[in-house]
Order: C-alpha cells, then sequence, then structure tokens
C-alpha cells in the first residue's frame, strides 16, 4: 500500500521551556512542499502561547475527515452521472470529556452543500445513498472512532 508523510516541525527559541511559557506554534511540512503553520488550539492552551491564526490539531482532523468524504463524494457521484458544480461543507468537530475524563472528538457532523447541474440531478434519496458510500469509502472515516454524522443538501445551478 502507501505511505503518506508529514514533518513536524517547532523550537523553542528564547522561551525558558520548563515554567510552561513556550510557543507552541509549529510547522507542518508535507511532500508536495506545502508548508502550513500550525499551534495548538486556543481552546486548550490560552494565547499568546497558542497562535489562532494557525491551523490546530482538531480542526485538522475535522478537515482531514471532511476532505476525504468529499474527494469520494466527488468521485461516486461522477462515477454514476452526476455533474457536480460546487461542494462546500462546514465541518464542526465536537469535543467531549470520555469515560475516563480525558477530551476527545467524539462527534464529527460534516454539513455538505452540493450544487449540481446537468440533464441528471439526484433527489434527496439519491443524494443521501451517495453520502452513505462516500463515508463507506472514506478511508479516515473508517480510521476514527468519532461519530460522523452527515447532513447534506443540494441544488440545482440556475440555467
Amino acid at each position: 500500500m502507501s505511505s503518506h508523510v508529514a514533518t513536524i516541525e517547532w523550537e523553542r527559541a528564547d522561551a525558558v521551556f520548563v515554567d510552561n511559557r513556550y510557543s507552541r506554534a509549529h510547522q507542518w511540512q508535507f511532500d508536495g512542499g506545502a508548508v502550513v503553520p500550525a499551534s495548538s488550539s486556543p481552546h486548550v492552551v490560552r494565547v499568546p502561547l497558542s497562535n489562532p491564526a494557525n491551523v490546530d490539531p482538531e480542526e485538522a482532523f475535522v478537515a482531514s475527515l471532511s476532505s476525504c468524504h468529499m474527494l469520494w463524494f466527488l468521485d461516486i457521484a461522477r462515477s454514476a452521472g452526476y455533474l457536480v458544480d460546487r461542494y462546500v461543507d462546514h465541518a464542526i468537530g465536537h469535543m467531549q470529556r470520555g469515560e475516563d475524563g480525558k477530551s476527545w472528538i467524539a462527534l464529527v457532523e460534516l454539513v455538505p452543500a452540493v450544487a449540481f447541474s446537468g440533464a441528471r440531478i439526484p433527489d434527496d434519496a439519491v443524494l443521501r445513498h451517495l453520502h452513505h458510500q462516500a463515508h463507506e469509502e472514506c478511508f479516515l472515516a473508517r480510521s476514527v472512532k468519532s461519530e460522523i454524522r452527515i447532513q447534506g443538501s443540494w441544488s440545482h445551478a440556475a440555467s
């Protein structure tokens, strides 16, 4: 199969570190050359020790699940003969405390809005089926214990 590589880099700079007052800002580097500024979430570590402008791991987790779902949805819709014009998902991850008292992302809600055009436009039942198939195929959805809910909508592009 395949391997997927990311390099995560952080430096202490001039922070004391042992006093717990060090920056959590760091960067992610990917094999294609993309560099993403990252940080702890300001919900976990207060500003200025975290950088709210950077991507945090929780956001990246939600975005990864949404992106994987979208890519499978697009492929499945195309294979079924549908013409997708636009796909926008405002995905939300919900943290909660587990039975062990530790926080985790227990629920990820995918809320994709899909615009179709062309001769074939799926109805609600077909759209649900396309999303179900995408969920079943998504590598990441099959890799996590978080519940993933999909609440999609669709529209017909204006002619």
